[in-house]
């Protein structure tokens, strides 16, 4: 190599020593579903546009048709260099739990379950907290004294949200009866809003003037049959009011936006740290919605007394039992 060789040789590299390191493109994996289901999924897909528009980067994104396509599309995604890379939903924490292993480098995350690995941030949401708040309104609401739950999978996630709902419903009114079913026990059980609309309807029949959803794609059909029936459904995950106005007393709403947001921008900023995030009303994490689509249905007394129980929520004057952690629902 001759002297001037070396010398544009030596500049190229001090170049490429000075640039600034690039970050991947992200990645994530949504649940069977799509991210256009009007809950889970969506949520993610605002954490997403909310990222992009933010960011100069583009989200590489995958839609699971089924469970079985979870472990390869974490493997295609980190095996091309996109980091993080997401996975929505517990029915994903097997494959991750496989895929984090074998791809040490990249940082994966999940929502909605915990998945042990020294590369993996698990975002996790006390469910029970927002629930609480929907069953209050839902009480002060009915005028039959008698409010429904429809879940989706019968799984512990659930299960902790019917118990808040509960505990919620009984503060404001000890006599009042809550009917509740679940869908089934597998994940379809969250995509099913025919099945969905037959329970709700099965409900109305039985007294239910307020019906919440806890399922996912299912919970469309819970809201569809409430609304035909002229009596008032409660939303879950993401802002659900406007699919029927003035017919959805509230949303109660997952922020999975937020982590997901928060998974990308800290990998960007070189923040992203592996382990446990958990997320309830005082984090950001759940929330109640009040819009131009429902504003008619909440009195001012229903919102000050919303308002108040987020407020001892969260400064934990008021505690709402977990079921996860603390066993079987009181109540």
């Amino acid at each position: 190599m001759n002297r001037f060789s070396k010398i544009v040789f030596s500049a190229v590299f001090a170049t490429v020593l000075a640039a600034p390191a690039v970050m991947a493109d992200p990645a994530i994996v949504y649940s069977v579903g799509g991210k256009f289901d009007g809950s889970f999924n969506e949520s993610a897909y605002s954490g997403v546009k909310r990222f992009e528009e933010a960011t100069d980067k583009t989200v590489r994104e995958f839609t699971l048709e089924r469970d079985a396509q979870s472990l390869q599309a974490l493997r295609n995604f980190a095996s091309r260099g996109n980091t993080p890379v997401v996975a929505i939903g517990f029915n994903q924490a097997n494959a991750l739990g496989q895929a984090a292993p074998e791809f040490p480098e990249t940082d994966f995350a999940i929502i909605d379950m915990v998945v042990d690995k020294p590369n993996v941030r698990s975002y996790v949401f006390k469910e029970q907290e927002g629930a609480y708040i929907a069953g209050l309104l839902a009480a002060m609401a009915s005028k039959s004294g008698t409010i429904g739950f429809v879940g989706g999978m019968d799984i512990p996630i659930i299960q902790r949200f019917l118990c808040g709902y509960k505990l919620g419903a009984l503060s404001v009114n000890p006599d009042i009866e809550i009917l509740s079913n679940m869908t089934g026990d597998t994940p379809a059980a969250f995509a099913d809003p025919v099945r969905g609309g037959e329970i709700a309807t099965s409900q109305i029949k039985r007294g239910a003037d307020v019906i919440i959803q806890a399922a996912g794609g299912t919970g469309l059909g819970v809201l569809q049959a409430a609304a035909d029936a002229g009596i008032l459904g409660i939303g879950t995950d993401s802002n659900q009011n406007g699919l029927h106005p003035g017919k959805v007393l509230t949303s109660i709403r997952k922020r999975v936006d937020n982590a997901v947001y928060d998974s990308f921008q800290s990998a960007q900023n070189g923040s992203f740290e592996p382990g446990i995030q958990v997320l309830g009303l005082a984090d950001g994490g759940m929330d109640w919605v009040l819009d131009a689509n429902n504003k008619m249905l909440v009195t001012e007394d229903m919102k000050t007394a919303a308002d108040a129980a987020v407020s001892r929520i969260s400064d934990g004057t008021i505690k709402v039992h977990d079921v996860i952690t603390e066993g079987a629902c009181p109540v």
